[in-house]
């Protein structure tokens, strides 16, 4: 287990409790009750009491630019960037559910890593997948599967899920830690109450289109057949379901809030932390995205998520992600369309042109700093 960690696990003093504690109150992320018991440790509940504050209010020019953005775009799109120090959140339509797609297999990742923390999963161990294991759509992990199934180990699972967006891994990962009722009970003990999973990647797919899954479907384009031969008003209905009320629904500032609470430490083992977060920096796509507008020196570890096309429309478009200033400051971010019409271009432009936004107001913080 140890070599596949890329920090050293450490004690957590008295000091770094109180932090940790602390922030996850400026960030909404825990209540003052849970906030207390994260640091109170053996000394026993009451012994300590942290007093709760708010978080400072998001820059004014931030927010502005961002309902520019949102406004000039012209369709539904949900946006939220939190200040990981300081637990400020900007935002447009921040806390209303979107769909996630594929930006759900971070949750499934977490999950998985706190099992490892917690000795529940060894991330080296073997598990064989079958053609029971076939998922949907981009899984080229289920290539490898042959007569005898394909062995791997849980840690290339988690890699084939966060990089590449491998379905079956991810569906296999959800297994390993109890299906979908697994991964909300394991949320909802970290306090993350903002974001969900809701199914199995593939059972998810095959409810939007309106079908529901069949073994085969996993198997070549029999997916595909599948939802081509369905009557147009039955596919209609199943996506008007979907985009009213996605199984898979997660709100932006749900979403950066809990980015905001792992990139400080407070979800994970160090060890797991740094494990997750340098798989989010490997991820291969979405390169336009979010990504295609850093300026020279940042850094970004994030999580795609793209849903199905139909009738002209994409939906589930997202990208979020930990954005990292060139002097450490870190920045959560969620951009999510429930359903664009706009050509690729368009799209890329405007995730790209909210990182820039996150990146100006960076500038400017800086430069008041300096002057101060």
């Amino acid at each position: 287990m140890a070599g596949w960690f890329r920090y050293l696990r450490g004690g957590r003093g008295l000091a770094l409790a109180v932090v940790v504690a602390g922030a996850a109150l400026v960030a909404g992320v825990v209540s003052a009750e849970r906030a207390v018991t994260l640091i109170s440790g053996p000394l026993g509940p009451g012994r300590l009491h942290v007093l709760a504050r708010k978080a400072p209010p998001a820059p004014a020019a931030l927010q502005a630019r961002l309902d520019d953005l949102t406004a000039a775009y012209g369709e539904e799109v949900g946006v939220a960037v939190t200040d990981v120090s300081t637990g400020w959140t900007a935002g447009v339509d921040q806390d209303r559910p979107y769909p996630q797609q594929s930006v759900s297999k971070l949750w499934v990742a977490i999950t998985v890593m706190k099992a490892v923390d917690e000795g529940r999963i060894d991330p080296e161990a073997d598990v064989t997948l079958t053609d029971a294991d076939r998922s949907v759509f981009f899984q080229p992990v289920a290539y490898n599967i042959g007569k005898d199934g394909f062995t791997t180990q849980v840690s290339a699972l988690l890699r084939r899920a966060l990089v590449q967006s491998d379905n079956a891994a991810n569906d296999r990962l959800m297994r390993e830690v109890g299906g979908p009722d697994g991964v909300a009970a394991s949320l909802a003990d970290m306090g993350l109450t903002g974001v969900k999973v809701g199914a199995y990647e593939r059972d998810l797919q095959a409810r939007t289109a309106g079908l529901v899954w069949q073994a085969d479907f996993g198997i070549g384009w029999n997916f595909q057949a599948a939802r081509q031969a369905l009557p147009k008003a039955e596919r209609e209905a199943a996506m008007a379901a979907y985009l009213a009320d996605p199984l898979d629904g997660s709100s932006p500032a749900g979403i950066t809030h809990a980015l905001a609470a792992l990139s400080r430490g407070e979800l994970l083992s160090p060890a797991s932390t740094g494990t997750l977060l340098g798989l989010m920096h490997d991820a291969r796509t979405g390169p336009l995205r979010l990504k295609g507008g850093l300026p020279q020196g940042w850094s970004i570890a994030h999580k795609t998520g793209t849903g199905q096309d139909f009738e002209g429309a994409a939906v589930g478009i997202n990208d979020v992600g930990l954005l990292t200033a060139p002097d450490g400051h870190v920045y959560a971010v969620a951009v999510m369309m429930r359903q664009t019409f706009k050509p690729v271009p368009a799209r890329l432009a405007f995730m790209q042109q909210v990182t820039r936004a996150v990146a100006e107001q960076w500038t400017a913080d800086s430069a008041s700093s300096v002057a101060d």
